[in-house]
């Protein structure tokens, strides 16, 4: 039988928050995006891998080293990837400038797109000390997070019986609480100002599980979102423009594109 799936080509593209080694990672759903992608090169920008989560619970199913193969595969194949590791992964820092096989790793890298933009490409974890939060607050929200995990787990099984795709539960309730819209919004402005400090056009990041696409006084962001909750990848597209895909069900994948980054009109005609 024919596998009907759509190919997605794209010049890059970019993944992170992928939590292998924890349970609520969607590998299922990523085995199938790397699938069907066709990219010169694919940034994997950070927390690749859960230690965090093994420590506590090891857990690692085979669908999580069919992950890791599938990785290998595409680079040895002729895809550059470049793994930027995250705070989870944090170990892996100490081999910046290294090869993992065939894989690069990078503790940050710089990408231009096809429309001439300088992209700052980081996991995120540094923009942490600008998000003010106390010790309480952060076990307070582990805990909640876990809770919104739980829900998130559950509530997809029951659509599952019933034949309903996927759908992030947790992305809608953590959307909607005040103080985590607030949290995000300062993560977003202060990655921006940290990439417009050192002459970027925009960053490129993770960590916070809410892809977004953002223009701000000329300045872009784009987060890559999860493969925990949403299933969400970033993808340039030979003119370089910048899009945000839902991968949730590979039969809908079509309908979740959301509208391009803004093209940097300078940057262009440069």
């Amino acid at each position: 039988m024919t596998d009907s799936r759509p190919s997605i080509a794209a010049r890059t593209v970019w993944i992170s928050d992928l939590h292998l080694g924890n349970r609520d990672c969607k590998a299922h759903y990523l085995l199938r995006f790397l699938d069907d992608i066709e990219c010169d090169t694919l940034y994997l920008v950070g927390d690749v891998i859960d230690f965090w989560a093994m420590k506590k619970r090891f857990c690692w199913p085979a669908e999580h080293y069919q992950v890791m193969l599938k990785l290998y595969e595409l680079a040895n194949n002729g895809t550059r990837v470049i793994y930027v590791p995250g705070n989870h992964d944090e170990p892996m820092r100490r081999f910046d400038g290294d090869l993992f096989g065939p894989i690069e790793i990078a503790q940050e890298h710089e990408y231009i797109s096809a429309d001439g933009r300088r992209w700052l490409i980081m996991h995120g974890d540094a923009m942490d000390a600008y998000i003010n939060l106390s010790w309480i607050t952060r076990f307070c929200g582990d805990l909640a997070y876990n809770l919104l995990l739980f829900i998130n787990r559950w509530s997809n099984r029951f659509r599952g019986w019933f034949g309903r795709p996927y759908f992030s539960l947790a992305g809608l309730i953590k959307s909607n609480i005040k103080g985590a819209r607030a949290a995000i919004e300062t993560y977003q402005t202060e990655a921006m100002e940290a990439a417009k400090r050192r002459g970027f056009d925009g960053v490129i990041c993770g960590h916070i599980h809410a892809a977004a696409l953002v223009e701000q006084n000329g300045t872009h962001y784009a987060n890559t979102g999860d493969w925990i909750e949403s299933c969400t990848a970033l993808l340039e597209d030979a003119q370089g423009e910048i899009h945000l895909l839902h991968y949730n069900d590979p039969v809908q994948w079509q309908t979740h594109w959301t509208r391009p980054l803004p093209a940097n009109n300078t940057a262009q005609a440069a």
